[in-house]
């Protein structure tokens, strides 16, 4: 057998050898597309993958092969990631508003494979989630500039879902209008409260009058059917192009940092400890003087930052209140254990709803 003989035989044998390897593997992604899927994780996770690449490249004891072979693991990846989509089709993502609304945008950019599913309120798309009709549901917890979402954390204090995921999407506000509108046309602008009160320095700049509307989207959709140049939205750039409108103008908010942070719920909790680092921690203290002080001295003793701190009454039961935390670190170790333990000698109510790593959605 010459060289090339053997070269090929080799090559030859290698290539069978792989593809049982890439049978095993894609099996192993199934697995964590169905793991992702019951517990509403994106496919792509960034950080994960930068860490497999940086640690399998150390495998490739040949130098000269380094940068073929980290092109090989690339590949290998968006392969992975291709199966993992496939998989994902068919997954009904609910959220509240409109096609175009910003809970829509950041469903797409979370879950750009899953069926999106527009609900009325934040209440029937969590209960859509509740009742199976539903995968997860994507609904904003709070904003950079109007802060907490409080609907939504009461839904989580008394819910039973958990959050999987917390993402930050920026918010940039522009104004629409029919076709062949110019700006000095517009005497009338419509949105949602909130975007009107994160434009209002270009409205009062620009004399116009305020209209409110249940949410931006909405606002689009009003204006494209009134088809009256003097009246335009203010509503994100995504939605023109689903309504037939014009970019008359864009970034008009106020602040550049406007930011709102989707939470992602799903019926079964995420197990994954190695990549997310904050939980969720919900509860109401007991009845007794210097309860509150106690119960946040137990969260700090045992070394748990606190990135926040929040109280929302409770419904049910006048001047009560209970309390939201986000805390860095693992509630399983042995130091959370201890934690939860001593917490819970102070407290009436303590349940952990969910683990996140907050994440920023382009």
């Amino acid at each position: 057998m010459d060289k090339l003989q053997k070269a090929r035989e080799i090559i030859n044998q290698t290539d069978k050898a792989m593809a049982e390897l890439f049978r095993q593997r894609m099996e192993a992604v199934k697995d964590v597309a169905e793991y992702k899927k019951e517990r509403g994780l994106p496919v792509l996770d960034a950080a994960r993958e930068a860490e497999v690449i940086a640690r399998n490249i150390q495998l490739m004891e040949d130098e000269s092969l380094r940068s073929y072979y980290r092109l090989f693991l690339e590949r290998n990846m968006e392969i992975s990631k291709r199966y993992q989509h496939s998989l994902m089709e068919g997954t009904q993502i609910a959220y509240s508003g409109v096609e175009g609304a910003f809970a829509h945008i950041a469903a797409c950019r979370i879950f750009p494979d899953g069926m999106k599913i527009a609900c009325t309120d934040f209440e029937s798309a969590y209960a859509s989630v509740v009742n199976g009709e539903c995968d997860y549901a994507v609904l904003p917890i709070e904003n950079s500039y109007a802060g907490e979402v409080g609907q939504v954390m009461d839904l989580m204090y008394a819910g039973p879902l958990y959050v999987s995921g917390i993402y930050d999407l920026r918010i940039t506000q522009n104004l629409l209008g029919v076709p062949g509108t110019r700006i000095e046309d517009i005497k009338t602008v419509i949105s949602h409260p909130q975007a009107l009160t994160q434009c209002n320095e270009y409205i009062q700049k620009h004399g116009y009058q305020a209209m409110q509307a249940i949410n931006t989207a909405r606002a689009a959709q009003e204006v494209a059917e009134k088809g009256d140049k003097t009246v335009a939205a203010i509503a994100s750039a995504e939605t023109a192009s689903l309504y037939g409108l014009s970019l008359l103008d864009h970034d008009i908010n106020e602040s550049a940092a406007n930011t709102t942070r989707f939470a992602v719920f799903s019926r079964v909790e995420n197990c994954d400890r190695s990549s997310q680092n904050t939980f969720l921690l919900l509860f109401t203290v007991n009845n007794v003087a210097g309860a509150l002080a106690k119960a946040i001295s137990v969260i700090g003793k045992y070394g748990f930052n606190m990135k926040v701190l929040r109280s929302r009454p409770v419904k049910e039961t006048a001047w009560q209140y209970y309390f939201y935390v986000e805390a860095e670190g693992d509630e399983h170790s042995e130091n959370g254990k201890a934690m939860l333990n001593e917490l819970a000698e102070h407290c009436d109510q303590l349940k952990i709803v969910g683990r996140y790593k907050n994440e920023i959605l382009l």
